[in-house]
């Protein structure tokens, strides 16, 4: 079976949701390949889960100082920070025979080919049972606080995180896969239950790691990049084949950008603004 990759780059925030919102849309009325993308941010920004509330799980005043972007994307889960992380998506119709018409069954299926990726780096990745959280959880806004069912974790420690969206037969999963990790400036960006911050960075170091933690290596995103894309391609039995968007996805992200998601009605507030895609 033949999957289109597109090749990796760094995007600002409202590029990248737009970019996978338009596969997503665009596979809905077309008979189009599965798409595995690899990406990063420029500069870097959080991402919020679509029914998030921004300013209760925000400090957005230090977000500013930090010049760091905010979006919410179209798929739900808790806040992430993409700094020194390399993100993947993945777009395909839910009856593809490689996967299950299920939310949980593909997160297993994805997260096995992000593990095999790992391990071909020298982490041992193993895939979370269970997705709960303790009630005692002062970041509860932020994705690698806590595993949900089938994220990536080593030695109990969540190395990467995902979300998803299924919608008119065609699922949009995607997710972060740790290089680096900075536990104190991810709490400062973060309202917590917890007064203590000593203590919240602690808890969110205890919880969290890292490709460069794990190994100690600075391992170039071009090297991730290979990695993973040989490990989708063992892993499923499938050829990548280079590729970019269409002339209609091009125009729907451009379409996304203008009226979803450089506006803070969307981002801030979960307001839809654009009508028709």
């Amino acid at each position: 079976m033949i999957w289109r990759v597109i090749p990796f780059n760094r995007l600002s925030a409202s590029e990248n949701m737009a970019m996978d919102e338009a596969i997503f849309r665009e596979n809905q009325r077309n008979d189009s390949p599965p798409t595995l993308r690899l990406y990063g941010w420029c500069p870097p920004s959080i991402s919020l889960g679509y029914f998030q509330e921004t300013r209760d799980e925000l400090n957005v005043s230090v977000c500013n100082r930090y010049q760091i972007d905010i979006v919410r994307r179209p798929t739900g889960g808790k806040a992430v920070l993409h700094e020194n992380d390399l993100t993947y998506a993945v777009i395909a119709k839910e009856h593809n025979p490689l996967f299950t018409q299920n939310i949980l069954g593909t997160y297993r299926i994805i997260s096995g080919c992000i593990a095999d990726a790992l391990s071909e780096l020298g982490i041992h990745a193993e895939m979370s049972a269970d997705g709960r959280t303790t009630g005692n959880d002062p970041l509860k806004a932020v994705c690698f606080s806590s595993p949900s069912h089938y994220e990536l974790l080593v030695n109990r420690r969540k190395i990467c995180g995902s979300a998803q969206v299924r919608s008119r037969g065609v699922f949009l999963q995607h997710g972060s896969i740790l290089l680096d990790f900075d536990p104190v400036k991810t709490c400062a960006l973060f309202v917590s239950r917890d007064a203590n911050r000593e203590r919240q960075v602690e808890k969110l170091r205890e919880s969290v790691t890292s490709v460069y933690e794990y190994t100690g290596v600075d391992i170039s995103v071009t090297k991730m990049c290979h990695v993973l894309q040989k490990s989708f391609e063992k892993k499923l039995c499938i050829e990548l084949v280079e590729g970019g968007l269409t002339a209609k996805e091009a125009a729907l992200m451009a379409r996304l950008i203008k009226d979803k998601y450089t506006n803070d009605q969307w981002n801030m507030e979960g307001k839809r603004t654009l009508h028709g895609y």
